[in-house]
């Protein structure tokens, strides 16, 4: 290579130049002759990380529970056409999640755009079929726009409600020279403003007068920071704290005013029906949390959220605070500091008495996997990284009676899409190289994405794996049984996990009881290496009361007249 060529600054230059800037220290991806100029950027400049992850629907993955996991901007890079495609799926997921992701994909040279004409890896209309996957995306126009589109996109990707940009940058564009950016980068230039919270009075009244308030915590709680104010409202209202999935650990489970993930049991409809206050926080109120809406929230509504667009989407509100959660949440618990409340303690008594009955009767329906269960949240530390794909034991108590005690240690699929959490936990690993990670998987979604323990095991992540192999779709399995009495296409032929585990680089085990599992898991947190426990459901035996799916999802699928 001559000089001349090492001192040219081309537009993939420029891209990781402003990479470097937002702080990103990890990407995730695929190299490809579609985004090979970047790739090269990215190894001269030096200082990402650069993931090779097996599939760009995995690296999309990764991307996103690397965000998770630490609150940054997460990073994917992909090809494209079929490869963009590839991560399309995935980048649902992030949108569903609220997670900042930037997805950095190749197109078809620029005049090749659309043309029809066969270009490779074109496809008919990749920037529509990337918007629908995404929150928003882009395409580079102009190599001499690229910081500042770059830089918007990043921006896109934080700024609430937070998700994935798609920025689709043309092959003959990444190697095209333009100015160096370091001497012709936008400059932003932001008016004074008044950063004073306008609190009207009538709220701080609603919450000095309200005798049974429920805070319904979601994700936006996590993403702004904001569960050390949570706890310190809830006990000066004296509110139960119900949360969403996303918002586990926006208070520390074994808070006595912590209701937690339970917002579609009956105990807890109840509560909040009889509450007279709800304050919402960053919460989206999704279908599977709320029995499709059919929850009766109070007529008293405060809603707390950074997004416009959630004012009275599902439930109406009396009063709309639109703004970062932290900040809102900090400016009540001043103003209502000046005269210092008294819960009532037989409120907080009945609060107490739903949180421990909802346990204890959801306890009495996991049969041996109670051991599992309890030998989980013993061995591992209070600030594991407990990552769920769908499946059934996931689905009962993962999501519900695993403890979490701090907020970005709860990560599960939003959207529902199985298969994902193992990338997903590679790239929460992959961001948080001294916490324990560990995913609970079942077979049939564990195959999904499997090649990428390959990747776990090329960057040594000590990540644990716990794999419930029923040979099968079990969450469909017992939602079929339920509804029809048969079952169709739920059954699968599981490979010898154990020895596909050790090919991979994993050691491995398979246990078939409570007690067996403990002592596999006590190695492998010791061990610090990537490790696999194979659960063989068939020998630990059936739950005490079968998981017949989320509330009302057998009769949904019954027959019946619309």
């Amino acid at each position: 290579m001559t000089q001349q060529a090492v001192m040219e600054y081309t537009t993939a230059d420029a891209v990781v130049q402003e990479l470097v800037r937002a702080g990103v220290e990890v990407a995730f991806g695929i190299v490809s002759i579609h985004n090979m100029p970047i790739y090269d950027a990215i190894l001269r400049e030096g200082s990402i990380h650069l993931v090779c992850s097996r599939g760009e629907s995995g690296a999309a993955n990764m991307a996103d529970g690397y965000a998770r996991a630490t609150g940054k901007l997460g990073v994917v890079i992909t090809s494209t056409g079929t490869g963009a495609g590839n991560a399309a799926g995935s980048l649902v997921e992030a949108w569903a999640a609220g997670v900042p992701v930037l997805h950095l994909t190749g197109e078809v040279a620029s005049p090749y755009l659309g043309t029809g004409k066969g270009y490779i890896h074109e496809c008919k209309d990749q920037l529509l079929m990337m918007e629908g996957a995404s929150k928003k995306a882009l395409r580079l126009r102009n190599p001499e726009q690229t910081s500042a589109v770059v830089r918007s996109a990043i921006k896109e990707a934080l700024s609430a409600p937070a998700g994935p940009v798609t920025l689709e940058i043309p092959i003959d564009y990444q190697s095209a020279i333009i100015s160096n950016n370091t001497i012709n980068e936008p400059i932003e230039v932001s008016p004074n403003t008044n950063t004073t919270l306008h609190l009207p009075e009538k709220v701080i009244e609603k919450l000095q007068q309200a005798s049974r308030p429920v805070i319904w915590a979601g994700g936006g709680v996590i993403t702004s920071g904001a569960s050390y104010e949570v706890k310190q409202l809830a006990e000066m209202v004296g509110a139960a704290v119900v949360t969403s999935q996303a918002g586990k650990g926006s208070i520390s489970e074994d808070h006595p005013q912590c209701i937690g993930h339970f917002a579609s049991y009956g105990l807890t409809k109840e509560l909040i029906e009889k509450s007279d206050l709800l304050i919402s926080v960053g919460i989206r109120f999704r279908g599977n949390e709320t029995s499709n809406w059919k929850i009766n929230a109070p007529l008293e509504h405060i809603s707390i959220d950074a997004d416009y667009h959630a004012v009275n989407r599902n439930y109406p509100a009396t009063i709309s605070l639109v703004g970062d959660a932290k900040q809102v949440l900090a400016g009540l618990i001043n103003r209502l500091s000046v005269k210092p409340l008294t819960p009532d303690p037989d409120y907080l008594n009945e609060v107490e008495s739903v949180r421990n009955e909802l346990r204890a009767e959801l306890r009495k329906t996991l049969g041996p996997y109670e051991q599992i269960l309890d030998s989980m949240r013993r061995i591992l530390p209070r600030n594991t990284i407990l990552v769920r794909d769908v499946t059934v034991q996931a689905n009962v108590w993962g999501s519900r009676l695993f403890e979490i005690y701090e907020p970005r240690t709860s990560i599960h699929a939003s959207g529902g899409g199985i298969g994902q959490g193992l990338p997903t936990a590679i790239g929460a690993q992959m961001g948080k190289k001294d916490a324990p990670v560990v995913l609970m998987a079942g077979d049939g979604g564990f195959m999904v994405n499997v090649g990428e323990m390959s990747t776990a095991a090329q960057e040594n992540l000590p990540m644990i794996i716990v794999l419930f192999d029923d040979a099968g779709y079990g969450v469909l399995r017992n939602i079929q049984q339920n509804a029809y009495g048969r079952q169709v296409a739920v059954d699968l032929l599981s490979p010898d996990f154990v020895l596909l585990a050790k090919s991979m680089g994993f050691e491995a085990a398979r246990i078939g009881s409570g007690e067996e599992f403990a002592v596999e898991l006590e190695i492998a947190v010791e061990r610090k290496k990537p490790s696999m426990i194979v659960v063989d459901m068939n020998v630990v035996g059936p739950m005490a009361k079968p998981f017949g799916g989320p509330p009302g999802a057998a009769e949904a699928f019954k027959p019946k007249k619309l």
